[in-house]
């Protein structure tokens, strides 16, 4: 059955007001996007907003972003999440021409598995020059690693016998998303819980310098660079939301705001995608993520242990 473009957009509006309830997370309403897309059910030149959404959920999300924990934990944290996240960004781009997997592809998968997941990828979308199906085959590949993390790290971290505070940190380096690290550290108890939200609060932190990065390699051929001004935007907010702390509840609907403004993005990004574009990423992206994760997770433990 086919819709006008007024029942259409209509149609878009309810599954938007859904993704503003606990009805849809973001990985369903990745997928019902691109359900969308494979029935014909699209909106044209949607893309804009979907630039428009992803950036503004960034910076919404940086008010709740604990510029104070951060700094604390940066201590004891900031080396082990600066090896990881340089590793699997050399390791991506190494693995991804090895296994010949599209550029931009690699790229985003070793953002999303270097940092934290869908946020991650998002960013890294807005300053590098993708394509629909890059970014959406992307999300997939470290959306269904990440839902498996949630169950099997906790049950790994009973088999090898792990402190509370060896599992928090292992979790924030090797678990792709943070509500997925979150999970997994509540899981496991309340120790590993704190380590592995203020360790995750690090980690997060380098989607700044490696945003700047790649905008900076991203050059047109008049050799202008495209800079990414939403990310000091997310910057002011974390530091407006220190400095200023007596609007805390304020803030906090910020941050709620942007991780729903998040889902409405990833909806979007799911309805842009075709199924032959889609075959053009081929199984190689989910070995490439695969292998990543598994260098991340056992690398960071043996790294752990020899503290």
């Amino acid at each position: 059955m086919a819709f006008t473009a007024k029942q259409t957009q209509i149609i878009y509006f309810l599954v938007a007001i859904l993704c503003f309830t606990p009805l849809l997370s973001p990985a369903t309403a990745l997928v019902i996007g691109i359900v969308f897309s494979l029935l014909g059910i699209k909106i044209k030149s949607n893309h804009g907003y979907t630039s428009l959404f992803l950036k503004a959920s960034i910076v919404l999300m940086g008010f709740g972003m604990n510029l104070a924990q951060v700094i604390e934990t940066s201590q004891s944290a900031f080396l082990e999440t600066a090896i990881s996240v340089v590793s699997v960004m050399v390791l991506g781009v190494f693995l991804g021409k090895l296994l010949k997997v599209d550029s931009k592809i690699s790229l985003l998968i070793a953002s999303g598995t270097a940092i934290c997941g869908g946020s991650a990828i998002a960013a890294v979308s807005s300053v590098l020059s993708t394509k629909n199906y890059q970014v959406s085959f992307s999300l997939v590949v470290i959306f269904i690693l990440n839902a498996i993390a949630l169950f099997l790290f906790p049950y790994l971290g009973h088999i090898f016998n792990l402190s509370q505070d060896t599992f928090g940190h292992w979790a924030a380096i090797a678990i792709h998303d943070t509500s997925s690290v979150v999970g997994a550290g509540a899981i496991y108890g309340e120790k590993a819980l704190h380590i592995a939200t203020t360790v995750k609060l690090i980690r997060a932190l380098w989607i700044i310098p490696l945003s700047v990065v790649i905008s900076i390699a991203q050059k047109d051929k008049k050799n202008k660079i495209q800079f990414p001004y939403f990310i000091l935007l997310f910057v002011l907010a974390m530091v407006i939301a220190h400095v200023v702390p007596a609007w805390e509840s304020t803030y906090e609907h910020f941050n709620w705001l942007g991780k729903k403004g998040m889902v409405v993005a990833l909806f979007l990004i799911g309805t842009e995608i075709s199924l032959d574009e889609a075959k053009d990423a081929g199984l190689r992206s989910f070995i490439l993520g695969i292998l990543l994760w598994a260098i991340i997770a056992s690398g960071s433990l043996i790294m752990l242990f020899l503290k």
